[in-house]
């Protein structure tokens, strides 16, 4: 209807601008014969003058036309694309809009898709976690129910594995509920100023046994014989035995080394974990703080922690305000390195 409108305004308008001419033509046709020079530019200059005429006109007609279809568009994006200037604006201006909404909910759409995959392998992960260590119990229990229980040996053997079958359930939601804790920012820290060389060698001696039966040899190398650092001693212990035990975990040759080194860095102190085990294919290592994931996946899942350890030192970490990072070669060794604030 508005293209009616317009047409008609034009056809009027042209009708005028004819009749203008028609009376120039009458008004002038007199002297064309004693002076035709005049009434070409009389002719010219009435051209000219409709031409501005009508281009100030329709486009007055086609910008009101064209804020009121913009004004219309604008109502159907979202708040955040509305200011107090959308009267002012262009076509230019209100496809430029548009196009950051269609970007803004493309990337949402990509993000979306992404948890949903995310959302699926979580879940997949951790019933599989939990799967292991109760089919274990079941079958266990089904044994000393059939009659095992008469054994005193087989009773005593299946007692215990169902006891740390318990015991690795047990540790699997207790690490689930601590990342969840972290994530929703209910943990607090307790920082206290403590020597992080001597930290390191309680962790050495705990692990120690469990070195031992990987055949590795884990050491500290430092600069100096104390190094005072301010955080939260239990969950930076934490950290540290998750690092340590899955380098000895993950070592795959004789004499295998793992090297804890700690350095002063002006007002930080650097802490790095070194082995030289089975290293890290270099596709795994974006991912290797994510729950659940596994560097090797054809290791027996019984063997390990809850495979929440990673992701637990990066929380950890985060929540005193540092980062972790990580540099491996595959089959030549891996190397961990996070900072702490001194204590001064």
């Amino acid at each position: 209807m508005r293209f009616h409108k317009l047409t008609l305004l034009a056809s009027v308008f042209l009708t005028v601008a004819m009749s203008l001419i028609a009376l120039i033509f009458d008004y002038t046709k007199d002297i064309i014969v004693h002076d035709q020079r005049t009434f070409y530019l009389a002719f010219i200059s009435c051209v000219v003058l409709i031409f501005v005429l009508n281009y100030i006109i329709l486009d007055s007609l086609f910008n009101v036309y064209g804020k009121k279809q913009i004004r219309r568009i604008s109502t159907i994006l979202p708040d955040e694309f509305s200011t107090e200037d959308d009267n002012e604006l262009n076509f230019q201006e209100l496809g430029e809009r548009v196009s950051q909404f269609s970007q803004k909910n493309a990337t949402e759409l990509d993000t979306m898709k992404e948890m949903e995959i995310y959302r699926k392998e979580y879940i997949g992960n951790v019933s599989h976690e939990l799967k292991t260590p109760l089919f274990s119990i079941q079958g266990y229990v089904e044994t000393l129910i059939d009659g095992g229980v008469e054994d005193l040996t087989i009773r005593d053997k299946y007692l215990e594995r169902i006891d740390k079958s318990v015991e690795r359930l047990l540790t699997i939601v207790k690490d689930l509920d601590m990342i969840n804790q972290y994530e929703s920012g209910e943990i607090t820290l307790n920082i206290t100023s403590f020597d992080i060389n001597a930290l390191v060698k309680e962790i050495i001696d705990l692990l120690d046994l469990e070195a031992q039966r990987k055949d590795s040899k884990v050491q500290l190398q430092t600069s100096s014989a104390q190094i005072f650092v301010k955080a939260d001693k239990h969950k930076i212990s934490q950290v540290l035995i998750n690092l340590i035990s899955n380098a000895i975990h993950y070592a795959n040759r004789d004499k295998a080394q793992i090297i804890i080194q700690t350095n002063i860095l002006k007002n930080k102190v650097l802490v790095e974990v070194k082995d030289n085990g089975m290293g890290i294919k270099p596709e795994n290592l974006p991912r290797i703080f994510e729950r659940f994931y596994r560097v090797e996946t054809s290791r027996n899942r019984t063997d390990g922690g809850s495979g929440l350890g990673l992701a637990i030192v990066k929380h950890i970490l985060e929540a005193h305000g540092e980062n972790i990072s990580v540099q491996s070669v595959y089959l030549e060794g891996t190397e961990f390195t996070f900072l702490l604030n001194k204590s001064i």
